[in-house]
């Protein structure tokens, strides 16, 4: 079906261009070699997990390539930073909550889709607003957005983070110092 060979359950690349042909394989305790007319193709490190695929970048088709560089957290980084600072951060930010950054990737390419479709300058402007409240996820940058919220000005309390709440009994941040 696509450009890998089935050995024991786990999948193997070879490259494109052979997708069709028949090949030979030599599999040995620790290598998996693939050959094609006494020719070596392929060679991999050999692997027992079974239903998974080993995956050499050479043997994809460009647009195969192309599709994962995208999806690679470097490469969303260099996207959110030709819109701005602010979209850049909150780029980081998703990223860095995930255990793996690529898990962050798709909701970080969702908000620079919002771009797209809204303006880059309001894109910005909604992920300012949106750090400077926490709410760092791409649902929340979509609500300011849907909103308009992010042409309003930030208040006192959305630039500290803390809330302006007059009270006897609260003592507040200076109260400490």
């Amino acid at each position: 079906m696509d450009y890998h060979i089935d050995l024991d359950d786990h999948y193997y690349s070879v490259p494109h261009s052979l997708v069709g042909f028949e090949l030979d394989v030599r599999l040995a305790e620790r290598t998996v070699e693939c050959f094609h007319k006494g020719h070596r193709v392929a060679s991999h490190c050999r692997s027992h997990v079974k239903g998974r695929k080993t995956t050499v970048a050479g043997h994809m088709p460009d647009a195969h390539r192309f599709y994962l560089e995208s999806q690679s957290p470097d490469y969303v980084l260099e996207l959110a930073n030709l819109i701005g600072i602010s979209t850049r951060q909150m780029a980081e930010v998703i990223l860095g909550k995930q255990r793996h950054p690529q898990q962050g990737v798709r909701a970080c390419l969702g908000i620079l889709r919002l771009g797209d479709q809204l303006g880059k300058d309001r894109l910005e402007a909604a992920c300012t607003r949106a750090l400077a409240i926490g709410a760092t996820s791409f649902r929340s940058v979509q609500s300011i957005l849907r909103h308009g919220l992010e042409k309003l000005p930030l208040s006192c309390q959305e630039e500290t983070g803390t809330p302006n709440i007059q009270h006897d009994n609260i003592r507040g941040p200076f109260y400490f110092h």
